[in-house]
């Protein structure tokens, strides 16, 4: 039975593979938890850091931070858009990667049709290839960030983002990144980054009562608010790094749980297939053996 042995190795093929993706599922839920609980650790420090900047900038309104400018008259020259793309380092999670490439690719064809200008910063390996697949300029990039992000490596391929902003060779900066909804459903988004809005900075009635002393400044309020905000902008990146992963594991997981279900229905649908074959192989051999005796009894 040469095509039932073909089938019986389908389905250890099939059985080896289910095993694989049950495995990786459970440990997918594993760092899901782990990827969850550091997101919501990273929260209050940047909520911290906005209320006490919004202090600051309320206190001394006639300064008036280069984060928070706005660009150039778009009639007079091309704006030039900045954009940090967020992905993960390794495949097998879904369209995770494949909604935000997308939505990154029309923001970016909007800015490209209106005679603008694109820069980026890939953190993550998909996006990093993504992006020199389609041509685009890369100007800095950080890949492999390991299950937990590390705010040291994500510092310098910002800092070159902020400084181009700062000097004046990009108008806006845009985040693209996968939100943690729940454990099945993610959603990617491109949201502008800088210039800082003033609704960024404003604060609820309850804190403003928190935050309602004045401060010491050393050396001055300028230099003060304006570290202040260099690292809330740190912040806005790590947290949405941080939800990234936390998406990453969420799709992994639900992807893999999907993938071992369509394996078990293979599973099945084979052994049907190999059952129905190996019947059908014995009816022949009982019908050669009948036929056999029939002749030989005639």
């Amino acid at each position: 039975m040469a095509v039932g042995k073909e089938i019986r190795g389908k389905i250890k093929s099939v059985e080896n593979t289910k095993k694989i993706t049950k495995a990786m599922e459970m440990v997918a839920a594993s760092k899901m938890r782990k990827a969850q609980e550091r997101m919501r650790q990273a929260r209050p420090y940047s909520d911290k850091i906005r209320n006490i900047t919004a202090n600051l900038a309320q206190a001394n309104p006639e300064y008036k931070s280069p984060y928070m400018r706005t660009g150039g008259d778009p009639a007079k020259r091309a704006k030039a858009i900045g954009f940090i793309v967020v992905t993960t380092d390794k495949g097998l999670c879904g369209g995770l990667n494949t909604n935000v490439l997308r939505a990154l690719t029309n923001k970016m064809r909007e800015v490209t049709q209106g005679g603008g200008q694109v820069q980026t910063v890939a953190i993550g390996n998909k996006g990093f290839g993504f992006l020199n697949r389609i041509s685009a300029p890369v100007v800095s990039h950080v890949v492999q960030l390991g299950d937990a992000p590390q705010l040291e490596k994500l510092i310098g391929p910002v800092k070159v983002m902020l400084d181009a902003f700062v000097a004046g060779k990009l108008d806006a900066v845009y985040l693209c990144y996968t939100k943690f909804i729940n454990t099945m459903k993610q959603e990617p988004l491109v949201e502008p980054l800088l210039p800082l809005g003033a609704e960024r900075l404003s604060q609820t009635e309850a804190e403003k009562k928190q935050y309602g002393w004045d401060y010491i400044y050393e050396p001055d309020a300028p230099t003060v608010i304006d570290e202040l905000l260099t690292r809330y902008i740190e912040a806005l990146v790590f947290q949405a790094v941080a939800e990234n992963m936390a998406s990453e594991q969420s799709a992994r997981m639900v992807a893999m749980k999907a993938a071992t279900d369509n394996a078990g229905t293979l599973i099945g649908e084979l052994k049907l297939i190999y059952n129905k074959t190996r019947q059908a192989a014995i009816t022949k051999e009982l019908s050669e053996i009948v036929g056999g005796a029939a002749a030989i009894s005639g």
